[in-house]
């Protein structure tokens, strides 16, 4: 019989096979992890935890705060919210080569900060932006690129469901890691910027000349977006404020659009019964996600995987900071094959115990963690428009299917570069992602 680290070493091959053959993740995951656990205990053993594990996991309470962000990033998207914002955000930058282009950036970091989730943020800044971009002379390429790389920041600019869920794995306290991502997550919106400008000023015919726009129309789009302020206030307000939970926070946010796409008579029977359905259906996604999730890492911790794979990390003659550097490569790859909840769950609970052994420029418990946890956020989010994946690359092309995929992943290369630079900043200095979470909560 093999000995429990072969045997785990087995079932996670097992499982990645499973994945390259497009098994849905979170069976690929739940099939091993079932099998291992019976070989390990015996079939009463794993019923019983087969049992205790679903009830355990589906009644968390913080866990309710993902279906609740997502269902306001519907709302928001049914209410007309995320149209008002690419208004706003074209008559501040329309003027400016490539204005149309930012504008869909900082349309998508706004509506990002009431929805949680990289794909619906960029299918939505997309459906809005694409016809209008293209209609003005954009590029394929640019237009596409940058479609792709903003929906990115739905998940780096609070809420962030990757950021929930990590809260949850690692026992971090959710309010304190939304304040620590959104200083980086607006470094990530204000460095996009600067790549297109750089990219229209080295090549011109990739963005029309600048748009004129009356004060009046400006003026009326940008305070066309004070619904979206509002909620945004109140909720994260609210939250850093210590007013209500991230929880409470979020049903109040869900309300407040709902209400307002009332009020502003957007939201129909129709497109409030899509809504609910679209959340209904995410959220099944990654609860089914973490009940594999569960079973696989439960197996693996039989074989003892975690505590072999800490001690061997912490016992490598390389610095600690390189460990870390190592462990944010094997997320990039990992991102090339696997979406971010299936990354973070799988593969948390066996090197976050490794990261926090380890002498990490002198930061100490929740620090470590919460930095760390940026910086994994950060990484997940490359993976998003990398190739050859890039699921937000594949939810930008259904859309756009008069651009090859080719030319939006060439558009994406000098975004990943700005990414890539950032990380190494955040790696650095740890202050980008502590300071504001330390100005909250001592």
């Amino acid at each position: 019989m093999m000995s429990p680290s072969t045997l785990g070493v087995s079932l996670f091959i097992a499982m990645m096979v499973l994945m390259a053959i497009r098994i849905p993740i979170a069976a690929a995951m739940f099939l091993p992890g079932v099998v291992g656990y019976w070989m390990l205990t015996d079939s009463y053993t794993t019923l019983n935890f087969l049992k205790g594990s679903a009830v355990a996991r589906l009644t968390v309470y913080d866990l309710s705060v993902i279906p609740l962000f997502l269902l306001m990033g519907q709302f928001a998207s049914s209410g007309g919210l995320s149209r008002d914002l690419f208004r706003a955000a074209a008559a501040i930058m329309g003027q400016v080569r490539g204005g149309l282009a930012m504008a869909s950036v900082l349309s998508a970091g706004a509506f990002g900060a009431v929805c949680g989730s990289s794909v619906a943020t960029c299918a939505t800044i997309t459906q809005v932006s694409y016809p209008h971009m293209r209609k003005h002379g954009y590029s394929g390429r640019l237009t596409t690129a940058t479609l792709a790389t903003g929906g990115t920041l739905g998940i780096l600019i609070p809420p962030s469901v990757p950021l929930v869920v990590y809260a949850i794995l690692t026992e971090q306290n959710i309010a304190k890691l939304f304040a620590a991502a959104m200083v980086p997550g607006i470094l990530a919106m204000l460095g996009y910027l600067v790549v297109i400008w750089l990219i229209v000023r080295a090549k011109p015919e990739l963005a029309p000349a600048t748009q004129l726009i009356s004060p009046s129309e400006k003026w009326s789009a940008i305070l066309g977006v004070w619904p979206i302020a509002l909620v945004f206030g109140i909720v994260f307000g609210g939250i850093y404020g210590g007013v209500f939970s991230p929880t409470e926070g979020a049903g109040i946010g869900a309300t407040l659009t709902l209400i307002l796409g009332l009020i502003r008579k957007e939201i129909t029977r129709a497109n409030f019964t899509e809504a609910l359905m679209g959340t209904a259906e995410t959220s099944a996604m990654v609860f089914m996600i973490f009940l594999g999730a569960d079973m696989m890492n439960a197996t693996l911790a039989l074989t003892e995987m975690p505590k072999l794979v800490a001690s061997w990390l912490s016992g490598l003659p390389v610095p600690d900071m390189a460990i870390v550097v190592a462990v944010l490569l094997l997320y990039v790859l990992l991102g090339c094959v696997m979406d971010e909840l299936s990354m973070l769950m799988l593969t948390l609970p066996v090197i976050f115990p490794a990261i926090m052994s380890l002498d990490l420029m002198g930061l100490m418990g929740q620090d470590k963690a919460i930095w760390f946890g940026i910086l994994v956020l950060m990484t997940v989010s490359i993976g998003m428009i990398a190739p050859p994946v890039g699921l937000n690359v594949y939810v930008v092309n259904s859309m756009a299917k008069d651009v090859p995929m080719s030319e939006t992943y060439k558009g994406v290369m000098p975004f990943l570069v700005w990414d890539g630079l950032r990380l190494v900043l955040l790696l650095i200095f740890p202050i980008i992602s502590l300071g504001l979470m330390r100005y909250f909560y001592t």
